[in-house]
């Protein structure tokens, strides 16, 4: 998890990517940011992130985020 939250604060060192709950609904992250998170954890994670699963639930948080990953490298 903390290898993840320095990858994330790379994208946005801005962004208290360890607290935050609502990245994507208080609108913290762009789609931009998205696009570059999706890309990171592609590269670091050799994973590929379906389309199904660009969906805010899965990034409103680390937590989300890292839930995602295990689940695609599962």
């Amino acid at each position: 998890m903390e290898e993840l939250i320095e990858l994330l604060q790379d994208v946005r060192d801005d962004v208290d990517f360890a607290n935050a709950k609502d990245l994507i609904d208080s609108k913290t992250l762009t789609s931009f940011d998205i696009i570059q998170i999706i890309s990171t954890l592609d590269d670091e994670y050799d994973i590929s992130i379906p389309a199904s699963e660009i969906v805010p639930a899965n990034f409103n948080s680390a937590e989300a985020i890292y839930a995602l990953v295990q689940k695609l490298q599962g």
